[in-house]
C-alpha cells in the first residue's frame, strides 16, 4: 500500500477505510462480517480508519472498537467526527466534548487523531436557507473548542468537511488557525450529488488547491459519488434523483473511479465506503493498478464534459 504524506500530519495510506459502509450506510452487511473487513484492511496495509456517531447510529465506531480491541496497531491512527449545526455559541463545547466521550467509549480508546465537524460551514447571510454551521459561529466557538480538545490532549487534530460553500470553505481554510485536514469530493464528475445545498458550482478542485498549498491533508471522499460510479445502486435511487443522473453520465468511466480518485492532484488519501471484504477487495486492487497517466486523465476529463 502506498504512502502519502497527509498535510502536517505525516505519511498514511492512499486509502482510508470509511465508517459509512460497516455502519451499514451504504447497504446492509453484519457486525461479524464489517470486524472482518476492518481487520482485512489493516492487514492489506491500510492504515487510517474514519467513522463518525452517525454511520449506523454508532455502529462504525463500535465495530472499529471490537475489530482491535482497544488497542491500535502501531501506524494506525483513527477519526470521527460531530455535526454541531446551528446553535449557540456557549452549546458548542459541551456538545463536542459529549460526542467525542461517546464515540471514544464506542471505540474504546482515549483520544482519536482527528476530529471533524461534520456538517457544512455556511455563509452567516444564508444559515436560515442552507443546513450547517454560520462561518460566524465556527470562527466564535467552533475552531476555538477543536484548538482548546488539542490543547487537552483529548484530539491529536481537527479538520472540517468540505462539502459546502466553496467560497465559504475556501475562506475558512485561508484563515488561522487552519484546519489539520479536509475532507473534500473527489470524483471525476466532480460532483457532490444530492449532498450540493447551494446555487454555486461545487468546485472541489480549488478546494483541493487550496488546501495543497496551505499544508492541510486531503482525504478525497465520496470517490464513487454515493454509488453513481458503482455498476448498481445498492438501495433505491429516482430516476430524477441527483446520483441517477451522475450514474447515468458516468457510465464509459464506473470501473475507474477509485484510480481517478487517487490520481487526482493534492489528494493525499481516498476513503473508502465498502461494507465487506468482497467490496474491499476490488478497491484495493484499483489502489495495486496505479494512478492514471495525465494523458488518460485527461480524455476523462473531456469525455465528462470538463476539459
Amino acid at each position: 500500500m502506498q504512502q502519502r504524506t497527509f498535510g502536517k500530519l505525516g505519511d498514511i495510506s492512499a486509502l482510508t477505510l470509511g465508517g459509512g459502509g460497516t455502519g451499514q450506510v451504504w447497504g446492509p452487511t453484519t457486525r461479524a462480517e464489517a470486524i472482518a473487513t476492518v481487520q482485512e484492511a489493516w492487514a492489506a496495509g491500510i492504515t487510517f480508519f474514519d467513522v463518525a456517531p452517525s454511520y449506523g447510529r454508532g455502529e462504525a465506531e463500535v465495530v472499529l472498537g471490537e475489530a482491535f480491541g482497544g488497542r491500535l496497531p502501531a501506524g494506525v491512527r483513527v477519526s470521527t467526527k460531530c455535526a454541531v449545526g446551528n446553535r449557540a455559541a456557549s452549546e458548542v463545547l459541551p456538545l463536542l466534548e459529549r460526542s467525542l466521550d461517546e464515540s471514544l467509549a464506542r471505540l474504546q480508546l482515549d483520544r482519536v487523531d482527528l476530529f471533524f465537524l461534520h456538517n457544512q460551514i455556511v455563509p452567516d447571510a444564508r444559515a436560515d436557507q442552507i443546513p450547517g454551521t454560520p462561518h460566524r459561529l465556527f470562527v466564535e466557538a467552533v475552531r476555538p473548542a477543536f484548538e482548546q480538545l488539542v490543547a487537552r490532549g483529548r484530539i491529536g487534530a481537527w479538520g472540517i468537511t468540505g462539502i459546502g460553500v466553496p467560497t465559504t470553505i475556501i475562506a475558512t481554510l485561508n484563515e488561522d488557525p487552519a484546519p489539520a485536514a479536509v475532507q473534500v469530493v473527489a470524483n471525476l464528475l466532480d460532483s457532490p450529488g444530492a449532498m450540493q445545498r447551494y446555487d454555486e458550482p461545487p468546485r472541489p478542485r480549488a478546494i483541493i488547491a487550496v488546501a495543497h498549498r496551505r499544508g492541510i491533508g486531503v482525504m478525497g471522499i465520496r470517490a464513487v459519488q454515493a454509488g453513481a460510479l458503482t455498476d448498481a445502486f445498492d438501495r433505491e435511487v429516482p430516476g430524477d434523483h441527483p446520483d441517477r443522473l451522475d450514474y447515468q453520465r458516468s457510465a464509459p468511466f464506473r470501473a475507474l473511479a477509485h484510480r481517478y480518485a487517487l490520481s487526482m492532484a493534492g489528494v493525499a488519501t481516498v476513503v473508502l465506503g465498502v461494507k465487506n471484504r468482497t467490496e474491499l477487495r476490488e478497491c484495493m486492487m484499483a489502489e495495486t493498478r496505479g494512478v492514471l497517466d495525465p494523458e488518460r486523465m485527461t480524455r476523462i476529463d473531456a469525455a465528462v464534459g470538463r476539459a
